[in-house]
């Protein structure tokens, strides 16, 4: 997989026909396979691939990402974490993979901010999360290569303890955006993951046509999510408890 992205990367906006692919091997063997569209947008001017009219049906928007009480324009609120946490990348230009929000609901489980340079050069990545609780965490992705490690930090899936280490793959060519993720946990590999697609130029066709041919997206992708978690329950899988988020701030014990 490539991690980086020369001067002729990708043209955004982007329609992304996602193939999305979940697979746990403990305690049972349990997969799935959908698939969903999803964008590449700009951070600048993230709403560019939708007609203002459309909008009401899709369209990302920066209170859906980050910090919610922060109300400046995505790119800035991801300039914004960059400098809390310290990180010295130049994030001259940030390309998002998200889903859309869809007649004033979104739910997107990964969020991907792909951080380039001036020169097109990926610096890194943010791996905005989100679980079906409301919650949200925000996995900063130093890059070796293509790959990155990181502690898992986040209740998701409620099947899983908050314990392990991601490791978590990247790919974004010209016309291709790839993120794979595996989940270790007491030294072997529970969970993998990817959303993977090929980067169609969103023209004011293309994407009309698949915003009504393909409506509520976001709440499709929650439904989903939620009838997986309840055969897996049926299954008897021990569920681990969640602890909520302490508020910013603050510590929790």
């Amino acid at each position: 997989m490539s991690a980086t992205t020369p001067s002729s990367g990708p043209v955004v906006p982007a329609l992304v026909r996602a193939q999305v692919r979940h697979h746990r091997s403990r305690p049972v063997p349990y997969g799935f396979r959908t698939t969903t569209p999803m964008w590449l947008v700009d951070a600048a001017d993230a709403d560019a691939a939708f007609p203002r009219w459309l909008r009401p049906l899709a369209s990302v928007r920066s209170r859906d990402h980050l910090d919610p009480a922060d109300a400046r324009p995505l790119v800035d609120k991801v300039r914004g974490h960059l400098a809390a946490e310290g990180v010295g990348w130049s994030a001259e230009r940030v390309l998002v993979l998200a889903n859309a929000r869809s007649l004033g609901y979104v739910f997107d489980p990964l969020t991907t901010f792909f951080c380039l340079d001036g020169s097109g050069r990926l610096e890194g990545v943010l791996a905005e999360v989100h679980n079906t609780y409301g919650e949200r965490h925000c996995y900063l992705l130093r890059l070796d290569g293509s790959r990155a490690r990181v502690d898992k930090e986040f209740y998701v899936s409620p099947f899983f303890t908050v314990e392990g280490t991601y490791d978590i793959r990247v790919r974004l060519d010209a016309d291709h955006v790839a993120i794979s993720i595996s989940l270790a946990q007491q030294g072997r590999t529970v969970f993998a993951g990817s959303v993977r697609g090929a980067l169609r130029p969103a023209t004011r066709g293309r994407t009309v046509r698949n915003v009504l041919g393909h409506p509520l997206p976001s709440q499709r992708v929650s439904a989903l999510i939620r009838w997986h978690g309840v055969r897996l329950w049926l299954r008897r899988l021990p569920v681990a408890p969640r602890r909520p988020l302490a508020p910013k701030g603050t510590t929790s014990s």
